[in-house]
């Protein structure tokens, strides 16, 4: 088993689109619309599918807004070096609501982006190795 996608609703297909590709560097990887049920998909990622997981952005046409609800916590990201990430970030309009630094009690580095629509994306410094389980 491995995990295929996370499915993101969103407001506003395009500021998405452009938000994880543009400001996060991901690639637009697939697009559909349904208008019998009168939804867009969008699957963006870093790579492709068959190998990698990704986001699925889903657009429910005539709906503009989501309330988050305090379930989700965050997406995730490794990132080279997570001040250099959060400088190109910024100087792309993004939003970063935890400046990099240690996270608490802790010594990874850490910081946090909100997306368009007001999700929580972690940048994690990237270490040497993970240790797997």
């Amino acid at each position: 088993m491995r995990i295929l996608h996370t499915m993101l609703r969103v407001g506003n297909l395009e500021k998405s689109i452009a938000f994880y590709t543009e400001v996060l560097g991901m690639k637009l990887l697939r697009q559909s619309e349904n208008t019998e049920y009168k939804y867009t998909l969008a699957f963006v990622g870093y790579g492709d599918e068959s190998s990698q997981a990704v986001l699925e952005l889903t657009y429910n046409w005539g709906t503009d807004s989501y309330d988050l609800g305090n379930a989700f916590g965050h997406i995730a990201l490794e990132v080279d070096n997570v001040y250099e990430a959060c400088d190109k970030i910024r100087a792309k309009g993004g939003v970063i609501s935890r400046e990099p630094g240690p996270v608490k009690g802790g010594t990874t580095e850490i910081a946090f982006v909100r997306d368009p629509d007001n999700y929580a994306i972690e940048l994690i410094q990237k270490k040497a190795h993970y240790t797997q389980l």
